[in-house]
């Protein structure tokens, strides 16, 4: 079967579908957007998190077909052109990238809780990224990178 919708705005179509194909799959294999990573295929780790009609879903879990005609963003449609999104630039600066497995998932993730929350506690950063599974960092960096983002956030809507 083919699969429309949109993809970081521009409109993707993916052809020769198969009806148990995942989400995940058709944007790495068939649209060439490899920052979803593929770990567990059962989500439980969160390393697969994107944004389907605007609510973070893990995309191993979505049938293609699920998605025809509805938005994705992924991890690449965070970023504006050649600028980084705040999060992704906080993560960076933090170390909280390590091995980058899971990066792609909490990036997103933290993305959708600081549009919801822009002044989160330690624990609500915690409960928000409780689905996301990191083997390197121990959290604390990633946890940092959280607040680093939080504040540039809240400078940068100073401005505006």
């Amino acid at each position: 079967m083919r699969v429309t919708f949109t993809v970081n705005g521009r409109e993707q179509s993916a052809d020769d579908v198969w009806e148990g194909e995942s989400l995940l799959y058709v944007l790495r294999e068939r649209l060439g957007l490899p920052g979803s990573k593929n770990a567990c295929e059962q989500g439980e780790c969160g390393s697969c998190t994107v944004y389907l009609d605007g609510v973070p879903v893990c995309a191993c879990l979505v049938a293609a077909g699920q998605a025809e005609g509805r938005e994705v963003r992924t991890v690449e449609g965070l970023a504006d052109g050649g600028a980084l999104d705040p999060v992704q630039e906080a993560f960076a600066e933090c170390g909280a990238v390590q091995c980058g497995f899971c990066t792609p998932g909490l990036v997103v993730q933290t993305h959708d809780l600081l549009a919801r929350v822009p002044g989160p506690s330690d624990a609500e950063i915690r409960e928000a990224l409780a689905g996301n599974l990191c083997r390197c960092t121990g959290y604390e960096k990633i946890i940092d990178a959280v607040r680093l983002a939080a504040a540039r956030k809240a400078e940068g809507a100073g401005d505006a």
